[in-house]
């Protein structure tokens, strides 16, 4: 008996992520050669192109990223690192499209600070939270690292109107909440945040309302 393509269609689904993944590698890339050329990348229309081209890249990598962790094909590589190195990493793949948003991002972090996690996924899961925040906040990110008892906290903080209701009841599952806005990318967050454990403890997010600019502000603690 043959075997239903619903059956199938997680493997399908990851497949299709791949194509379309790759097409829209080469979508930014044509994307990069269209703002050498004089007055394209200073026009609203070419801004909301690049950050909207940004946006569905890390949406794809955290569905790909879901995928491989629900069919036990993934598990994080933990390994000590310098907090301001994975901070800074972040600030040098935003720094161009924030710009061109007149959004400013600061960093606040100490030298010294370490931590034990997989790079990549925290790399990936900062710069969804960091996408977001741009979408929704008026002209100010902080992105900022500090140690908080027995695990470092990772923070981002905007000025814009702050997470929906919905959003700070529940991260168990991503959620409609507005146009464009599933809350994928705090349920992609919540996952990875449980994937890095210290004993009888694991990472865990917590959101709500109380930036320094009274915005959005979403942290990630890691044991």
């Amino acid at each position: 008996m043959s075997t239903s393509p619903i059956n199938n269609f997680p493997t399908i689904l990851a497949a299709s992520i791949h194509d379309i993944k790759n097409s829209l590698s080469t979508a930014r890339e044509l994307i990069a050669q269209l703002a050498k050329l004089d007055g394209v990348a200073e026009t609203p229309e070419f801004r909301q192109l690049e950050f909207e081209a940004t946006r569905m890249n890390s949406s794809l990598m955290q569905l790909l990223i879901l995928y491989k962790i629900d069919s036990s094909l993934f598990s994080p590589v933990i390994d000590e690192y310098q907090v301001k190195d994975i901070l800074d990493d972040v600030v040098a793949q935003q720094k161009g499209v924030l710009a061109l948003g007149g959004i400013g991002l600061t960093v606040e972090c100490a030298d010294d600070l370490y931590c034990y996690c997989d790079s990549g996924l925290i790399n990936t899961l900062l710069n969804s939270i960091i996408n977001n925040a741009q979408r929704y906040c008026r002209k100010t990110i902080v992105l900022s690292a500090y140690q908080s008892g027995d695990s470092v906290c990772f923070q981002v903080e905007d000025d814009g109107e702050g997470y929906p209701a919905e959003l700070i009841a529940d991260l168990s599952h991503p959620v409609a909440n507005g146009p464009g806005n599933t809350g994928l990318g705090l349920f992609f967050a919540a996952t990875i945040a449980e994937l890095h454990g210290n004993g009888t403890k694991n990472g865990r997010v917590r959101i709500d309302n109380e930036s320094r600019f009274k915005g959005a502000r979403f942290r990630l603690f890691l044991p």
